[in-house]
């Protein structure tokens, strides 16, 4: 088994990494620098191709608990911390980069959310409250688990808005099976909640359902405001 130190200088992940940028990478040379060290019979550009191989992609990894992560071979929690941190600040600067933008569109709506939302293996249903602009305000989840009437009441995500006073929300869920196709139960709950914003004179800008890139269909997210249902 070759070392990393053994190999080319031009080859070495860090020294391509210096010298190119990182957008020349590859996904295991970018996780080969943050594994940094092998192990008996791997150096840690082969580490990072299995792991890859045995999650799938990057985007499976991103998922994974830190807690979880560091019980993979090669790992241990220090590995992991670094690599469950590496993973959130990509999705913190995205987000930070959208925060004094509109969010009029569900693309902007998934390019600010999308990656967080993707990254959980549970259901989890958020609201984000907006200014005049369509600014986002604020950012909280409601609660996790499978969307329906009696956990996603419309009282309790309209009056999330009524309390910080924003004149309009978004309402964001994902579908951990990747599939972002409403259910009938997300169809009730738009309608109603709907209802229940005209009522008190809210705008309820959009409900977007996140879910996961497809060759398969056009978009990884499904907007109820696009689709003529809002």
């Amino acid at each position: 088994m070759s070392r990393i130190h053994d190999m080319p200088e031009d080859d070495r992940p860090r020294e391509r990494l210096l010298r190119l940028g990182a957008g020349a990478l590859s996904d295991a040379e970018l996780l080969a620098i943050f594994i940094n060290t092998g192990t008996k019979g791997e150096n840690a550009l082969q580490v990072a191709q299995r792991i890859l191989r045995e999650q799938g992609s990057l985007r499976n990894l991103s998922r994974i608990e830190a807690g979880e992560l560091a019980h993979m071979r090669a790992l241990g929690p220090a590995k992991a911390a670094h690599l469950a941190a590496a993973f959130e600040l990509g999705r913190r600067a995205e987000q930070a980069a959208l925060k004094d933008i509109p969010l009029n569109s569900p693309e902007l709506i998934y390019r600010y959310i999308g990656a967080e939302m993707q990254s959980l293996s549970y259901e989890s249903v958020r609201v984000l409250l907006l200014n005049q602009r369509l600014c986002l305000m604020r950012h909280e989840e409601l609660f996790r688990g499978t969307v329906n009437e009696s956990s996603a009441h419309p009282r309790d995500i309209v009056t999330k808005a009524l309390v910080h006073r924003a004149p309009g929300f978004v309402l964001i869920h994902n579908h951990p099976s990747g599939d972002p196709s409403p259910s009938d139960a997300d169809r009730r709950l738009t309608r109603r909640v709907k209802e229940a914003a005209d009522i008190l004179g809210i705008t309820f800008a959009d409900h977007v359902i996140i879910g996961c890139p497809s060759e398969s269909r056009p978009h990884p997210y499904f907007s109820f405001r696009e689709c003529g249902l809002l």
